[in-house]
């Protein structure tokens, strides 16, 4: 048996197809298994306006914290907010984990957007917010399982205007491995199972 990668964005991407996800812009009529399957086979995705808004901001966020940051960007005082959070942290830190589920040996990947002291930091860019949004996601369980020294973890979401820091702390965080566990499960029982030891193979 080898050894297989693990992401937040797989298991993400799962669950969105088995219940709808509440965290994800619906802009767009879309077709979750279509899209899950395209994440499974690990085929690239086309860019949406969403995904591509959300990859400018997190630009100017990083621009800002290196004192290069455009001032006349629309987005740049939300920005701002933002930087002031993770400045001196790492930036796009990529965390590694051996780990077994099931016994199903996995290395268990994330980039994270910021760690600093102890808090890991994901910036998020989404069209409306409420409180509680990311609750059910799966990163946040992922990341503490990443960074066994991290106390808390905050989504900082923003629309380009208004910034809503979300926080959970690691005692309040279920664990990811249950959902690995679905996910294999589910994976069997529906065929698939192979598709994801072929492409999601740990090199």
């Amino acid at each position: 048996m080898g050894r297989y990668l693990m992401t937040h964005s797989l298991l993400s991407s799962w669950l969105y197809t088995m219940k709808g996800n509440p965290y994800e812009d619906m802009t767009t009529e879309r077709d979750p298994m279509a899209e899950f399957m395209l994440t499974l086979r690990r085929e690239p995705t086309p860019t949406t306006e969403a995904m591509q808004n959300g990859i400018d901001f997190e630009d100017l966020v990083t621009s800002i914290i290196n004192g290069r940051g455009d001032p006349n960007n629309q987005w740049y005082a939300a920005a701002e907010k933002v930087a002031r959070r993770c400045a001196e942290g790492i930036l796009q830190y990529k965390a590694k984990k051996v780990v077994e589920v099931g016994g199903v040996s996995l290395l268990l990947y994330g980039r994270l957007d910021c760690l600093k002291a102890g808090e890991i930091i994901d910036v998020k860019f989404t069209k409306s917010y409420d409180a509680g949004k990311y609750f059910g996601s799966t990163q946040h369980p992922t990341y503490f399982e990443l960074i066994p020294e991290a106390r808390q973890f905050t989504y900082i979401a923003s629309n380009g205007r208004d910034v809503w820091p979300e926080t959970y702390r690691r005692e309040d965080a279920p664990s990811i491995f249950p959902v690995i566990s679905d996910f294999f499960d589910w994976l069997r029982a529906v065929d698939l199972m192979q598709v994801y030891q072929e492409k999601w193979a740990a090199l």
